[in-house]
């Protein structure tokens, strides 16, 4: 409704004539319901703007309410308090985002803490299983033999993650739920299946016996373990996206997780073969305790850590996959992890056949297939370092990076020579400020593959910021050291590297300071400012550009 402007004192609203009653009608307001009694109407309060009343065209039916509604003036209406408790607040959810759990599940400490407990009981619960079927002496036996493998085992997936260290928070806890979790998992339900496979097998006869123990080594016990193990890599897929890239980052977290699983396992199998020694008085080296030694600890100390690398490698794939592509990303990982437990059953299996057939298969399909994956492994593992050197030519182009930087971060020798040049000019904290800075351009180059690939988060640019930042703030340390080991890297063949579609991904940061070129190592500028200028910027670098 229209409202005229509010002078200092409004004038008093105009009066209207009452229409005038029939005779013989009690008084009644004009237009009003028959039978209610008249009210005059109120005046506006002191200080309220004036509005004019409404005049409703012929034929309109009146109502109290004026303006649109009909005709008479419009009401004032006295400002009231609204009502205690309204309006109404929203209804808290248990479930979905805003609820009370997931409020709860965001806090990470309580997170941490939930997760620790539950890997700690898990510890001890297998801790005291354990010792009850190999006693004390037999669980000392068992634990000193089964560490032994280990540290040789978690020295190659170190090996095979020096290209993208993960954190190490991450590696623990792998190990520690395949150590644990895992374990009791598939000992709480290997034990049951066994149970059952006794009662429908005819165990009365020896053999009955054995085939119910074959039944459950050849298909129960790798559907359970397997799917025990890759429920960590599954974890960490999901919750620690970030630092899952590809590949090589699947075979390692599965190889963890795996390895723990087979130094609980060894401690069992190694403690109840020394129990059986000690009963039937066997010693040295034909004793049970020193065959099964030989086979799981030598012969196949990789076993497990196969087995659970073909789920890896599922996740891997997934982890390289675009977003929109899902289900590719939710069938690969399944089909590989039923690899895995045919793989496993495999191998068990092999076992029932005696020693010539347990050779058979061990020389013509264990072998070989370890082979084609760590083949495979180290491919990948090759490719990132080549993806590594292609990325950061964006970075190098744009000004933050030095021409030798890509070059240098690619390889792992003048990684290392980097790391010995500043322990030795300048003492062990440089070659850790070395190491961190390795470690940002790798993420960063890794991060812009992802964003390439189309499988970056929403945190594509905050991420890219933070990385920046990172390297810039070490660059002083780590820039003369990674030029002079360049040096000692043979040039890379041209080779053609696809550009990505247009608009499909933000070009780099552009420094907008034309300080922020590559200069001697005797100055550095000031770290550059963000943003997207034109491309090509106003002021480019004076080496030539890279990928874009």
């Amino acid at each position: 409704m229209h409202q005229s402007p509010s002078p200092q004192e409004p004038p008093d609203p105009p009066a209207t004539p009452p229409r005038e009653a029939p005779p013989g009608t009690p008084s009644e307001a004009p237009d009003a319901p028959r039978g209610a009694s008249y009210e005059a109407p109120r005046s506006a309060p002191p200080g309220a703007p004036y509005e004019a009343p409404y005049s409703a065209p012929s034929g309109a039916h009146g109502t109290s309410y004026g303006g649109p509604y009909g005709g008479g003036p419009h009401p004032w209406f006295d400002a009231g308090a609204a009502p205690a408790g309204w309006p109404h607040p929203p209804r808290q959810r248990l479930w979905g985002p805003g609820g009370r759990l997931a409020r709860l599940w965001d806090n990470r400490a309580l997170r941490a803490t939930a997760l620790t407990g539950l890997l700690s009981l898990s510890g001890l619960i297998i801790l005291a299983l354990v010792r009850e079927q190999t006693g004390t002496k037999g669980f000392l036996v068992g634990l000193g033999l089964a560490v032994l493998p280990v540290p040789l085992i978690i020295a190659v997936f170190g090996w095979l993650d020096r290209v993208d260290p993960k954190p190490r928070r991450n590696l623990l806890f792998a190990f520690a739920w395949g150590a644990c979790a895992a374990t009791l998992v598939a000992l709480i339900a290997n034990g049951f299946a066994t149970e059952w496979l006794m009662t429908t097998v005819d165990s009365s006869s020896s053999s009955g016996q054995a085939d119910a123990d074959a039944w459950g080594a050849t298909f129960v016990a790798p559907f359970v373990e397997e799917s025990a193990k890759a429920a960590a890599v599954l974890l960490l897929f999901l919750f620690r996206r970030r630092d899952f890239n590809g590949l090589v980052d699947g075979v390692v977290v599965a190889g963890i997780t795996a390895t723990g699983f087979a130094f609980t396992e060894n401690i069992l199998y190694l403690g109840s073969a020394f129990v059986s020694d000690q009963t039937l008085g066997y010693s040295g080296i034909r004793s049970t305790t020193a065959a099964t030694f030989f086979i799981r600890a030598v012969m196949s100390p990789f076993a497990h850590p196969l087995f659970t690398s073909m789920t890896g490698v599922g996740f891997g794939i997934a982890a390289a996959t675009a977003r929109h592509q899902r289900v590719r990303r939710v069938l690969i990982p399944i089909a590989m992890l039923l690899g895995a437990m045919v793989l496993h059953g495999v191998w068990n299996g092999s076992a029932s056949l005696g020693g010539y057939g347990f050779l058979i298969v061990y020389a013509l399909f264990m072998v070989p297939v370890f082979g084609l994956l760590t083949w495979l492994t180290i491919w990948s593992r090759t490719k990132e370092l080549r993806a590594i050197r292609e990325q950061l030519a964006a970075y190098q182009a744009a000004g933050w990076l030095t021409p030798p930087e890509p070059i240098a971060l690619s390889s792992m020798r003048a990684r290392g020579i980097a790391r010995d040049l500043a322990r030795r000019t300048q003492g062990a904290a440089a070659a850790r400020t070395v190491g961190e800075y390795t470690a940002y351009a790798t993420s960063l180059a890794l991060l812009r593959r992802r964003a390439y690939r189309g499988t970056a988060g929403p945190d594509f640019t905050t991420r890219e910021k933070e990385l920046l930042d990172r390297l810039w703030e070490r660059r002083e340390t780590a820039q003369p050291a990674l030029a002079h080991a360049a040096l000692s890297v043979p040039l890379p063949r041209p080779r053609f590297v696809p550009h990505p579609p247009p608009g499909t991904m933000p070009a780099p940061y552009w420094p907008t300071s034309h300080q922020a070129v590559y200069v001697p190592y005797t100055t550095y500028a000031q770290s550059p400012q963000y943003g997207y200028p034109a491309w090509p910027p106003a002021h480019q670098p004076s080496h030539p550009q890279g990928q874009p």
